[in-house]
Order: structure tokens, then sequence, then C-alpha cells
């Protein structure tokens, strides 16, 4: 039975809570009313705009180094049943590497593994977890325990179509010079005195059997007799830079000098302040097409030349200038929201990765390596902001056009498509991840945080 008493109390009390669940209600709605316009205030970001740290750099590293270790196979199969093949005292000519599913990211052997081996070494530098290079070392040695058996192959059945052919039968630089600049990395530090053969034959065909136009530079005859290649740049460079400080041998850093200098003259477009995707030399009006990763292969063999070329070395201002050039001319046609477009001055082309990563890596490394302005370190965080945003969960990397050649139309280039199964995207992330890991921990740069952007100082002169 309600005395008066309680029924007068309920009644308050079914007064009283509505009104303050609708002044708890109001007072929600005023703070996220006071959140977003302080968001509003500095711009409503569609990807990340934030300074990130090196432990959710590191995470990002992980998944794609956890995705490269689970699906990658370490066993030789017969390509036709899919069945592994266990003795080897048999010769069978359908050999060849497993990949899985995923065969263009997993191939062990390929110009875009030389990018991801490449990767894989600096994020072990950047943050001492061996486990990154240690990827590198086993699928290394994999492929050369292998390679005596499938060289038995070859000779016997003659050249066959399989991870080792580019390796037995090297017919261009997509063949050798990534993957060439890679091994020697890996046997600087492996001591593997297997590689040195297929170094020492790498160094032979990029010097002595590549075709090259008649005043020297590294070219290729298709899609015309003579046409020049931005590709061409990092299936090159890297290795002759590389190679020159294995030998100490000066024609390598001569030739890896000569090739920017002359690709440039061929490609660079000064005034848009981009390198050109190709040019076939018959034809004085050939159109000039940005493709971005065309400009990313550039600006990373220029990274790599400078890291190891003699200091004052004859050409090295050239080659600076080209840098800080392109640059920026790559900070002017970056994305609203981090990324570049895959025709850098075609903004209703799509964003891509590959490129998108390149030039975080490449403008990063510069400014650590003192080579451009700090400032342009803002540049590289919004990019690599951005970057976090195609990697998934499970350590794939989404948004990278697939291989691309030099073709004459812009149609062509609109419509590659993007995939996570195209390798191009994997080695350039972790290389920007490793490089801006480096950026953060750059003991001369002081980053600030000023009118809602990044403000990229030096230390120095703030102590001054």
């Amino acid at each position: 039975m309600i005395t008066k008493k309680s029924f007068i109390l309920l009644i308050i009390f079914l007064i009283l809570v509505p009104a303050c669940k609708e002044k708890k209600g109001a007072e929600e709605k005023q703070q996220t009313t006071a959140e977003k316009t302080i968001v509003q205030g500095e711009g409503e970001y569609r990807l990340p705009y934030i300074l990130p740290n090196a432990d959710s750099i590191k995470v990002v590293l992980d998944r794609v180094l956890s995705y490269f270790n689970k699906n990658t196979e370490y066993k030789v199969i017969d390509k036709k049943t899919g069945r592994e093949i266990i003795d080897f005292s048999k010769l069978n000519k359908d050999a060849d590497i497993a990949t899985g599913e995923n065969n263009d990211v997993l191939s062990l052997w390929s110009y875009t593994m030389g990018v991801t081996y490449s990767g894989m070494i600096r994020a072990t530098e950047a943050t001492s977890d061996k486990k990154f290079e240690q990827y590198d070392f086993k699928n290394i040695d994999f492929y050369l325990d292998n390679f005596p058996y499938f060289k038995k192959i070859d000779s016997v059945f003659g050249e066959q179509q399989n991870r080792y052919d580019p390796l037995l039968h090297t017919n261009s630089l997509d063949d050798c010079g990534s993957m060439g600049a890679a091994l020697i990395k890996i046997y600087k530090i492996t001591k593997d005195e297997r590689l040195r053969p297929i170094i020492d034959h790498i160094a032979d065909y990029i010097s002595n059997k590549q075709f090259r136009l008649s005043d020297g530079t590294l070219a290729r005859q298709r899609p015309q007799k003579q046409s020049v290649w931005a590709d061409d740049a990092y299936m090159s460079v890297p290795f002759l830079a590389q190679m020159g400080n294995l030998t100490g041998d000066t024609k390598y850093y001569d030739d890896a000098v000569k090739q920017i200098r002359q690709m440039s003259k061929y490609l660079f477009r000064w005034n848009k302040r981009l390198f050109d995707h190709g040019v076939n030399l018959h034809n004085e009006y050939d159109p000039n097409i940005y493709w971005a990763r065309a400009n990313g292969w550039v600006i990373l063999a220029i990274n790599e030349l400078l890291d190891v070329l003699p200091e004052n070395y004859c050409g090295i201002d050239d080659i600076l200038k080209i840098l800080r050039t392109h640059v920026q001319g790559l900070a002017e046609h970056q994305g609203g929201d981090g990324l570049w477009h895959n025709l850098l001055d075609r903004t209703d082309s799509y964003l891509e990765t590959s490129s998108t990563a390149m030039f975080v890596y490449s403008i990063a490394h510069s400014i650590n390596k003192g080579w451009i302005d700090y400032t342009f370190g803002s540049v590289a965080q919004a990019g690599w902001d951005a970057l976090t945003s195609r990697v998934t969960k499970d350590g794939e990397v989404e948004g990278t056009c697939w291989g691309t050649t030099f073709a004459g139309d812009i149609v062509y280039y609109y419509h590659r498509p993007a995939s996570v199964k195209a390798s191009h995207g994997y080695g350039p992330l972790l290389l920007a991840g490793a490089e801006m890991i480096n950026l953060l921990n750059n003991k001369n740069i002081v980053i600030q945080r000023g009118f809602y952007t990044w403000h990229y100082r030096l230390k120095s002169d703030l102590e001054k």
C-alpha cells in the first residue's frame, strides 16, 4: 500500500528524472557541438592529420611483416599439379617456387621484392627489431639453397618460365637491378659468399650488356627502338651505387651519376618540377605524362645514390639541384588528404599508395641527411598519416597501382587498376615508416604544433 508521502515522492521523481535526462542530453549536445566547433576551427580531415610516434608507426610495420610471414611459402612445387616436390634427385622441368594466391607480392625474386627487401632492412635499422631483416635472410637463403637444382633444370631442358628465369636468363634491368641492390645490402650483413657471383653477374649485365643510347644512357627498345624510362633510374642506379660502395671502384659511381644526369636531361621538366614517365627519342613532340610512381622511382634512386656517393664527388651538385627542385614540385602536387594522385597533375585521377610511400620516404630521408630543407617535414608527415589508412588489419597495402608500361596516351594511365595484390606498395610502405621513425627521432629537429599545423624547426635555431 502506497502512503501519501510515497506517492508525492514518486510524482517528484517522475518529474525530475526526465528533466535531468533532458539537461544531461543538452549538456552532451553542447559538448559535442563544442567539439565540432573546435574541429571545424582547424578543418575537418577525412584522413588522420596528427603527429605520429615511433610506436604507432611500428604497429603498422609489424602488420605488414606479419602479412609476409604468414603468406610466404617455402616450398618447391610442380606448377602444373601444385604438389610439393620432395625428391630433388629427379629433375622436374615444371618445378617452381610456391607463392600461393598472391604470387605477385610473394615472388621472392622481382624488382618489387628488391624494394621490399631494402624496406625490411631499413625497418630493422629504425626499430632495432631484427625480425624484419630476418625475413630477407630466410627468403634469400631458401632461394640460394634451391638455385643449383633449377640451374640443372635449365641446363637439361633449356629456359623455363619459373622464378629463377630472371637470374638464369637476365635480359632486362627489371630482371636484376633492384634485386641486385638489395642483395648487396644483404651480403654486407650476412657475408654469404653464394651471393657474390650473382652480384657480379648483375654488374656485368648492367655495365656491359643492357641496351644504351649512343651517349651511354641506359634505355629500352620498347615501346620504340630508343625509349628512355624514368623507372630505369631505380632499376640501375641503386645497384651501381651499392656496387661502387662494395668494391671501391669509382666506375660504378661515375655510371650512376651519369644515369641520373642523363635521364634527367631527357625526362625532367624544370618548369613543372616533375619527371615525365618516358620519352621516345624519334618523336620530338612526345607527350609528357607525369605518372606518380615513375617520379617515385627516380627520387628513390637519387636517395640511394647520395647515401653512398663520396662527399664532393663530381656531379653531386647537379644531383642535389635535381632532388631539391623535384621535392618542391612534389610538395606542390600533394593531394588534399596527404596522398598523391596516380597522375600527379591530374586531380581527377585516383590517389595512389606506392608513389605516396616513395615520396614520404625520400623526403623524410633527404631531411635526415641534410640534403633538403627541414620544413618539408610536414609534407612527409601528412603523407605518412594518410598511408596508415591504406594498411589493413591483416597487413595488406591497399590502393597500389598495378605494373604500368610506358604508354603514349593518358587514357591508359587513368584506367590502371589498384589492388592489394599489386606488389609495388609494400616495400615503399616499409621504407616510409622506417624513415618517419628516424625523422621523429632526429635530434636536430624540433616539431611544434601551432595554428593547427605542424612546424619543423632546427633545435639549434630555437636555442639561440
